[in-house]
This record gives structure tokens, sequence and C-alpha cells, in this order.
């Protein structure tokens, strides 16, 4: 096996076996532009709402990740509060809303773990069957021992957490004296503007915990008060910098508590917004925007395509093409379109506009028979999908695109969709099949190397968090 052959294979492994497993890293979601960093949303921050309407907010933020707090009410429909005390029906229902909006549940607190077994192990088979990687708890002092084996018998984290001044666990020397007794399974999931709100100075703070840190629950204080992340005195960048510097791997949660009775989501946006910001400076992963705010580095016609909020949106008047051309790369993005939307995303032009070009279909094809044409995730008139998991118009889908040499791999919805081989496109016009197709070269012929186009078909259609990794 060559290195290309490897490379192919371990980015295969990473993103079809990862992607099925909701406890997987994904190095490509929404706002996980750092490596190993998961920006998720806490839900007290949408504590207004219900739990229901917090994931549909999370995902139209852009976002994968959800830390659940124990008592929020599940739906308009369903007046029970999210713990462990709802039923088999209802966890199931919940399960579904999460695999439905694409957001996964990796963390659950802060919920008071006891120190007694029965109820603690209650919570633990809760978190289990919900998907859940770590409760996040203020726990009694005696019940350390209890939860060690319940942590190693259910595999899941427990994370401490501190709240304020005069609390449990204010004082960050309290857990870091209980880590020296317990397995690695225990942690610590900090709360940084609790602890700026303590006195105490978040950054060395977090040098106390390297290597335990599970979970994080990051503010921005000001006067005692949440800000938008990088405001103020921007403790932020420094803090992101030493989790950089630890080799942190894991979430980093928004728990924003200001503007509650105002339209607070734009504040939302601009913490996302800073956090990619510091995080692609910080990371050495190689993941860039394929497409600058101001689109300054785009071929387009004016005013066909614009940012809105983080939304590319087609405005009309044409494609919008890369001005850098790509040879090996991963290209990550969501989408959304609407009824009977077709369009695409072409690969590797030799020059913008100019034919031919891989073309990856972007349909509206919920429901509808797998087509070489009409299919999402289709290979346009070259080879048809082997599923059909797009979603209804309106909702956010994912879709990974790699390219290695002549293979082609599009995953969509976390379902490995196409793995071709341009090289098995040995005759112009022709498919290994026998099947015809409109194109007057063999696609083994196509260039390796070339522009990334994202296709005006005069249908309503709108791309967020495009990123690519160059793969040379």
């Amino acid at each position: 096996m060559n290195q290309l052959q490897v490379r192919i294979t371990a980015i295969a492994i990473l993103l079809c076996a990862g992607w099925a497993e909701a406890k997987a890293m994904d190095n490509t979601s929404a706002a996980d532009v750092y490596d190993g960093w998961r920006l998720g949303m806490q839900c007290w921050t949408l504590k207004n709402g219900t739990l229901f309407e917090a994931i549909d907010q999370t995902s139209a933020l852009g976002l994968r990740w959800l830390e659940a707090f124990p008592g929020q009410r599940i739906s308009s429909d369903i007046p029970e509060g999210f713990g462990p005390e709802i039923s088999a029906e209802l966890r199931k229902k919940v399960r579904q809303k999460l695999a439905d909006s694409g957001v996964h549940l990796i963390n659950f607190g802060v919920y008071g773990l006891p120190s007694e077994e029965e109820a603690a192990r209650r919570a633990f088979a809760f978190a289990k069957e919900m998907g859940i990687e770590t409760i996040v708890s203020e726990p009694p002092f005696d019940a350390y021992k209890l939860l060690d084996k319940l942590c190693k018998e259910y595999k899941i984290r427990v994370a401490i957490h501190n709240h304020p001044k005069p609390t449990r666990y204010w004082d960050p020397e309290i857990a870091a004296e209980i880590l020296k007794k317990t397995s690695q399974w225990i942690g610590v999931c900090p709360d940084t503007g609790h602890w700026v709100r303590s006195g105490l100075d978040p950054v060395e703070c977090l040098k106390m915990f390297e290597g335990r840190i599970f979970d994080i629950h990051h503010k921005e204080i000001e006067n005692g008060t949440d800000q938008i992340w990088g405001r103020g005195q921007n403790r932020s960048e420094a803090i992101f910098r030493e989790l950089h510097r630890q080799g942190y791997k894991g979430p980093i949660i928004i728990e924003y508590e200001n503007h509650w009775d105002e339209d607070f989501i734009p504040d939302l946006r601009q913490c996302i917004a800073y956090y990619r910001q510091q995080a692609a400076q910080l990371a050495s992963d190689g993941w860039a925007d394929v497409f600058e705010a101001g689109l300054g580095n785009a071929d387009l016609k004016p005013n066909s395509w614009a940012f809105k909020d983080g939304v590319l949106i087609r405005k009309g008047e044409g494609d919008i093409w890369t001005k850098k051309a790509y040879g090996d790369f991963i290209l990550h993005f969501e989408f959304q379109v609407e009824k009977d939307t077709n369009s695409g995303v072409f690969l590797r032009a030799a020059e913008p506009t100019w034919l031919p070009w891989v073309e990856v279909q972007i349909m509206d094809s919920y429901e509808k028979p797998l087509s070489r044409r009409d299919t999402c995730g289709a290979i346009y008139d070259i080879l048809a999908p082997e599923f059909n998991p797009v979603r209804p118009v309106g909702q956010w889908n994912r879709m990974t695109i790699i390219a290695a040499g002549p293979k082609i791999q599009v995953i969509l919805n976390e379902l490995p969709m196409i793995e071709m081989n341009l090289d098995d496109w040995t005759e112009a016009g022709k498919n290994p099949d026998g099947s015809n197709n409109k194109f007057t070269i063999a696609y083994k012929d196509l260039p390796r190397s070339g522009f990334l186009g994202f296709q005006d078909h005069g249908f309503s259609v709108a791309y967020r968090n495009l990123k690519i990794k160059e793969l040379n």
C-alpha cells in the first residue's frame, strides 16, 4: 500500500467510522476549527425555552454539541423536565429529536450526583442510554469512591464543576486535592467566569488541572456580568492559549447569562465568531475558510452571493468560485435547500466556468428515488449514491467531500454516499457500468487540481461553515 492509499484509508476510517459514533471526535464539524476542540452550547444559556427549542437553536447557530441541564422542560408538548427520572419513551423522543437536528448531547450538568448508590446508578444508566460522555457535578465529598466505581463500570466520566465563592468547589485547591485520590475517570469542568467572579485568575487555575480537564464552561466576565467573548479584559484569548498549551482535547461550552430578556442570539453569534478566529490562529491542523467573510478570495459577479450572519446566500447572477486551485483536500460544509432546489459543488475545474469537472449534486431529493442526476450527493450523470439521507427543505445538512488523487468520496449527514476512482472512467460518454453520460472526456483524464465552485442554477441554496483542509 503506497502513501496515498494509506492516507485515503485513514481518512475514510475517520469520516465513515468516526462519524457513525456520537462519541467520536468530529474533526470537521461546523465550529470545530481546532482539531479536538468541540464548541457547544449549555442549555442553561437557552433556559427560557424548552430543551427541544435549545436543540433547534444550537443547530441554527451551526453548532453540533450540546450540554443539557437537569429539569429543563422537554418541549411545549412535553411538560416533564429532562433528567434521569424521565420514561424510556421520552428518552427515545429526545434521542430522535437530537438525531433529526444533527446535534449530539455529550454532557449533562450541573447535576447533583448523590453518595447513595441506587440513585447514583440511575443517573449513570440514564447518561449511558442518552449517549452522554461526561456528567458535570458538584458531588458531596463522601461520594467519590462510589463515583469512581460507577465511572469505570459505565465508562462515563465525572467532571467537578465550580460555582462562585462561597460554594463547595469555588476554590480550585479543593478539587485538586480530590483528584489526587481518584482515577482518571474523574476530572474537572472549570467555569472560567465563576473563577473570575470568585476573584481568581482563570489561566492560573487552569494550570492546576492540566490533563484532568474534561469540559469547559466558558464566560467572558466584566464587573460580574457576561460579555461577548473577546470584550472587556478579553481573558478569553489567554484562556484559549493556555488550553492550547496544555494540548486540551474536549468541549468548550458556551454558557452566556446576559440579556435573557432581549434577543441575545446576535451576542452568541459574535462569541462563536470570536472563538473561530482565535481557534484558527492556534490550530495546527490545516483547516481554513473556503471564502473570506468579505468574499475577497472569491471569483464571482457583483451582488451574486453574500454572507449574512455567517451564511453564504445565493442572490442570483452566477456561480461562485475559489480564486485558489486545490489538489488533494477535504472539503466540509453545511447546506440548506428549498423546495425543488437543484445545485451542485464543482471540483478541480481547470478554469472557472470551463467544463469538464466533477460535480457533486446539491438537491432537494428528500424521499425521492436514487438517481445519478437527481439525488443529493450523486456525482452528476456519473454515479448514483447508495443512500438518500438528505433532510427536508429548510433543515441544515452536512457534507464532506474528499479528493485524494483519483479517489473521490462524499459523506452526507454521517453516511458514506460515494466512493469512486476516476481512473475507472476510461471512455468519454460512458460509465463503467455501460450507461451513458453527457461528458466528452473520459473522467480518468480530468485534472487532479483546480478551482472549486458552488453553482447558481436558478434555485435557492445556502451554505455555512465552509472549511477546507489541503492534503498535499
